[in-house]
Order: structure tokens, then sequence, then C-alpha cells
């Protein structure tokens, strides 16, 4: 007997799977179209047409996380935006696939620290404790979110053009109410990617390095080398990776007579949300509560 529900998020991982195991590209909404299509099309059009609170097509919204999370295990791959293929990976896999399964093949905020691995776990616990308090879930359901879309931030950081990036950086700290910034050249910068000028008359400068690093992490060496690219008129810098600092790094930054900030790719994609660089609201619930003032005689 079928099912007469919407399915969760994660029953949709198979029906994906199967509907791309020919291995032929097809765009994201085709997708949804014909899983709905092969596997959903005995439910009613009102569970079909069943909206979420932001006001998105329920199921869609259930299939659009099937494929995020399968893309973050590795099953499926983005050849371009908009578009979605199988991976070799998921060819190969051949037994039905489970949420745990996706999740501990998945590379969730891989560059995370213990905080963000505890936050995780703590999130994904929350899920399994039926007495959880609406507000609770709310949390846990707007921290997954969050964990999701620094997750792509990051995927996304490693795969732009690299003097995009540099740009990303001088944007960000703009938004971050520092001063102007002056883009140098790319042809010989001697190190040094951007210039904040923290004064109208550019009298207090801040030099801006952006490393893009998707496995290495930045030695001693990189931040070495930027001091020396720092030339006498400043001592302020900030040192802008997606990957980590190495032990070195770090204590040569603290050692530095210069004024040096490190900014790895955790705290990179935290300050991207904060200031919504890269990102945009997609959808604002309201929270009522009982007004007790209302009801109180004047």
């Amino acid at each position: 007997m079928k099912n007469l529900e919407i399915p969760k998020f994660h029953e949709t991982f198979n029906p994906i799977l199967e509907v791309l195991s020919n291995g032929e590209t097809i765009h994201s909404r085709e997708l949804q179209r014909l899983v709905i299509e092969k596997y959903y099309s005995h439910l009613s059009n009102e569970l079909l047409n069943e909206k979420t609170k932001s006001g998105e097509n329920l199921i869609n919204n259930r299939i659009a996380w099937g494929k995020s999370y399968l893309k973050k295990g590795g099953y499926i791959v983005y050849p371009e935006r908009g578009l979605v293929k199988i991976s070799e990976k998921g060819l190969n896999h051949k037994s039905r696939l489970t949420l745990r399964e996706v999740e501990d093949d998945s590379n969730i905020l891989n560059f995370y620290t213990e905080e963000n691995t505890k936050k995780k776990t703590e999130i994904k616990d929350l899920k399994e404790i039926q007495n959880a308090s609406p507000q609770d879930l709310i949390d846990s359901g707007f921290s997954q979110i969050e964990i999701e879309v620094k997750n792509d931030l990051l995927e996304k950081l490693n795969n732009i053009d690299p003097y995009y990036f540099e740009k990303v950086i001088l944007i960000l700290l703009k938004k971050m109410g520092y001063g102007d910034f002056v883009e140098t050249s790319k042809s010989a910068d001697g190190g040094i990617d951007g210039i904040i000028n923290e004064d109208k008359l550019g009298l207090d400068k801040i030099y801006i390095q952006a490393k893009r690093f998707t496995e290495n992490k930045v030695r001693e060496k990189d931040i070495r080398n930027f001091i020396g690219a720092m030339s006498g008129d400043t001592n302020k810098g900030v040192f802008v990776t997606t990957s980590l600092f190495d032990k070195g790094a770090i204590e040569k930054a603290k050692d530095a007579h210069h004024k040096i900030i490190l900014i790895d790719g955790i705290k990179l994609v935290d300050l991207m949300h904060e200031f919504n660089v890269g990102v945009q609201i997609k959808s604002v619930y309201e929270v009522k509560q009982l007004d007790e003032d209302f009801f109180v005689e004047q």
C-alpha cells in the first residue's frame, strides 16, 4: 500500500537517485516534476498543492532538501547553476539510502571546530526528543538551516574565480563598517590583495591578503610573506582564508610587531552570514504570543 502522506525529505533520497540513474543532466525543476510524477502522483491534489508557512510548495521543498543532502553526501553533483546529475558514488550505490548514512558521508562544515560539531550533534539529538518544546524545535530548525547555508557559502567560495574571492572579502569588510577599499593590481600586488582606508584621506590603512585553500592550511611562511609585503605606511593587516591556520601561522601573527587579524573559513562564513554578504533572506516567519496587557482593563 502506497504512503498517502507527503514524504519526509530523507524519504526522497532514493526516488531522486532513481530518476537520475540514467546519468543525464537535468534541471532541478524537471527533477522535482519527474520525482512527483513517478513516485507521488497517487497523492491527492490537496496534498500536492500544500504550502509551507512561507508559501512554498511543500513537496517541492522536501525534494529540494533531499537533493541538498545528497549533494553534501557526494551522491549527486551540480554541473552548472540549476542543473543536477548523479555522481559515480550515486551510480555505484545499490542499497537504499538512509538519513544516517547520508549524514555520515556528508562533509557538512568539515572545517568547523569542536564547538560547531557539538552544535550539529545537539541539533540532531534534539530532533529525536519527542517532548521538545515548540520553541526548541523552531530554534533547532533555524540552526540546521544556518549550518546548511554556511556550508554552501564555504563551498561556493572555494569554487568562484580567485580574483572575485578577493573582492568578496573587501565587500565583506566594507559591510562590517570599515572604510573605502582599493583593489591592488593583479599583476604585481606584492602579496597584498586589497587596501582599506580607515579614513577619507587614506592616512590609516589596513592591508588585506585573501587565500583560497581547499585542503592545505595557511603556514607560518605565508604570514611571514604577508608581513614582508606590508610597507612601512601601515602596521595593520587582515589575512583571510577558506581553510585553517596552522600553529606556526597563528604564532607568527601573534608575535609580529604588526597587528595581524586572522580569519579562517569558519569565521569567514560566520561573518558573511551575519552581515548578509552572499546570502539573502528567503522567508520571514512571525511567531505570535498572547498580549496579556491587551486584556487589562484601563
